[in-house]
């Protein structure tokens, strides 16, 4: 639970903030040993738009956590214990309630005696990666917390990079397509209406492209308001069944896979994630059973994810990861299974994963820019033509008045 309190700290200053514990009493306990006199404590309520909203925790962002691990690293390696540079860090997070209340609630754990890990752990107001709290807990354990921090540090800000570089290269398609579809619903619903009129009123055979227009302004402007409904219900539907239907998500994402070049490009991204984050954990000292599971984790595609979960159990029954890939029912890119058996022969499997990720990341981003590369011109085309075509067919009954 979180508690808001009000109050004076050591110093005199008036503080106000919160505080997650499990009671009032903890709470209570927690700004004591914290040296603050609170004026009042009350446990957080929602306001009338977080009342829609079934969870209060945070999903904190790749590039706030690649933030918080890059300070934090560096801090720990200039000698700073993790509770003096959490305190240190917190003063940055000023206009940031969740990501302040978060370094708060894990210092004062600090404070209690726990672990940088149980600390991240029993915290419950941010949701954190799986793999990034088993990397801490494995480097706390091995005296590398800094080297570690670090490398999570720089996977997450690429990961950020990519995502970031996927949503501008596909901005400006997405808007042609928003715009194109828009004006081509305008023409037909308002434009060729007005000039059916026309037509109508020359008691002549039209041509058969003219028609074909007419037919399609006529449906758009007799079902407007229904083919909108349906778009917004199926739309609805579709985003529903993915968060709550495993079996429908399962099924489009297998679908992804198979689609030409964007199945090999999701594919692909997804075993570089696969390959980064396995390549880190096991430099970490994470058991490779254990990497297997927790790189799984935090692959987006459910074909992929529940691939890599039954290989890891194949792989705790004696059988080589490259094995279990290569005869599993899902197949992926032979050249990544045969990479991973030349590591597991070599002893290498860290050093060739993170080459892997490196490759991986490199095709796609040539492919992602091949691809837009194509898209654009194969844009303007259909914009132009699907314009052209309504504009022809409207003039075509003109000229043939003029010839006759």
């Amino acid at each position: 639970m979180i508690f808001k309190f009000k109050g004076f700290d050591q110093d005199g200053k008036r503080v106000s903030d919160k505080v997650e514990a499990s009671s009032l009493l903890e709470a209570k306990n927690k700004l004591k040993s914290k040296k603050i006199i609170y004026q009042r404590i009350d446990e957080e309520t929602l306001s009338f738009y977080e009342k829609f909203d079934f969870s209060r925790t945070y999903k904190v962002s790749a590039k706030e956590l690649s933030t918080l691990s890059r300070e934090l690293s560096m801090y720990i390696r200039s000698g700073i214990s993790i509770v003096s540079a959490l305190k240190i860090v917190q003063t940055h997070y000023q206009n940031n309630k969740k990501m302040r209340l978060f370094i708060s609630t894990v210092s004062t754990y600090l404070d209690e005696g726990k672990d940088f890990f149980t600390a991240l752990e029993s915290q419950s107001v941010v949701i954190l990666p799986e793999f990034f709290k088993q990397s801490i807990k494995v480097s706390e354990s091995g005296g590398i917390l800094d080297e570690v921090l670090m490398e999570l540090s720089r996977f997450l800000k690429e990961q950020d990079k990519i995502h970031k570089e996927i949503k501008a290269a596909f901005a400006y398609p997405t808007f042609m397509i928003i715009i194109s579809l828009l004006m081509i619903a305008f023409m037909l619903t308002f434009v060729v209406p007005q000039i059916t009129g026309i037509f109508e009123s020359m008691h002549q055979e039209l041509p058969t492209p003219t028609k074909v227009v007419i037919a399609i302004g006529d449906f758009f402007n007799n079902n407007f308001t229904l083919i909108f409904a349906l778009i917004f219900i199926v739309t609805t539907l579709f985003i529903t069944l993915m968060n709550k239907s495993y079996s429908f998500a399962y099924g489009v994402h297998k679908l992804i896979l198979k689609l030409p070049l964007f199945g090999e490009i999701t594919q692909k991204s997804e075993l570089a994630r696969f390959s980064y984050i396995a390549s880190l954990l096991i430099r970490s000292g994470v058991p490779f059973v254990l990497t297997i599971k927790l790189s799984a984790n935090i692959l987006n595609n459910l074909v992929l994810k529940e691939l890599f979960s039954s290989v890891a159990k194949k792989v705790v029954e004696g059988k080589l990861l490259s094995t279990a890939l290569h005869d599993s029912k899902t197949k992926i890119d032979y050249a990544f299974i045969q990479a991973v058996a030349l590591g597991e022969e070599t002893s290498q499997v860290q050093s060739v994963l993170t080459h892997i990720s490196q490759l991986y990341f490199e095709e796609n981003r040539e492919k992602i820019s091949m691809l837009l590369t194509l898209l654009e011109p194969a844009l303007m085309l259909f914009v132009g033509g699907s314009i052209g075509f309504i504009v022809a067919a409207m003039l075509l009954p003109i000229f043939s008045m003029s010839i006759q």
